[in-house]
């Protein structure tokens, strides 16, 4: 059985994989390029009038930011777009009526938005290079804070292709929830130049969280604890997958 359950996982993230690749003009290059526009009238243009935030350059402040973004919208509309597909489709019942586990059928979709948010975060990084020098604080860090938060949102995703309908639902979460929060992440500017009344609201976002604790595994500063940051990303992913499998074993948005 598990035996069956690793080559159903493998499988389903092998299937993401290829779907990736062989649409890369439409996965690959586009939030490349969108963050090529932020880092060059950010970052170039409009920072060079703000000048420093700390003793940072603008630019080297947001790179983080950015990258982060693109891992978010990346590794999120990944597996709505592709689960959603699915249940349209309708070949999401053959995994249904397969030996494949809920738990399994979640996880594959997951790693595969994972595999997508990681890949466009590398090109971006890579693309950042071009505009400033990057500073390594803490690898560990960033590789735990990426991992993580990709695994978070393409979970949310899933959540999103599990409730959505029609095509509009799919769309709607990234453009009213998803976009705003990540705006108000914390992506452009420090909490601390905010009033105070608009710092505590702003620590209700989860994205701020993220958001820090990936530029302080570049920069070593952050708005927020760093404890309290992987405190609440391994907290989301635990009960967004719980959350996830629960909701595929009474099939919710497939069986109704």
């Amino acid at each position: 059985m598990l035996k069956q359950n690793l080559i159903a996982f493998l499988t389903i993230v092998r299937k993401e994989w290829i779907r990736i690749v062989r649409i890369w003009i439409q996965t690959l290059i586009p939030p490349v390029i969108t963050m090529a526009l932020y880092f060059l009238i950010f970052g170039e243009l409009v920072g060079k009038q703000i000048g420093k935030i700390g003793e940072f350059t603008y630019i080297e402040f947001i790179v983080p930011g950015l990258i982060m973004m693109s891992v978010i919208t990346n590794a999120y509309g990944n597996v709505v777009s592709s689960f959603f597909s699915a249940k349209w489709q309708k070949n999401v019942e053959e995994l249904l009526v397969s030996p494949t586990s809920p738990y399994t059928i979640v996880l594959g979709y997951t790693f595969g938005g994972v595999v997508r948010g990681l890949s466009v975060g590398f090109l971006v990084t890579l693309t950042s290079l071009f505009f400033t020098k990057l500073r390594i604080h803490s690898l560990f860090l960033i590789a735990i804070t990426v991992l993580l938060t990709s695994i978070v949102f393409s979970l949310g995703g899933f959540l999103n292709s599990l409730f959505a309908k029609k095509f509009d639902d799919v769309a709607m979460v990234p453009t009213f929830v998803l976009t705003p929060l990540t705006y108000l992440g914390g992506v452009f500017y420090s909490i601390h130049n905010l009033p105070t009344i608009w710092q505590f609201i702003s620590k209700a976002n989860p994205i701020l969280y993220m958001v820090n604790a990936f530029r302080y595994g570049f920069l070593g500063t952050s708005d927020v604890n760093i404890y309290v940051s992987l405190s609440i990303l391994v907290f989301l992913s635990i009960s967004l997958f719980i959350f996830n499998v629960r909701l595929m074993k009474k099939g919710y948005g497939i069986k109704n």
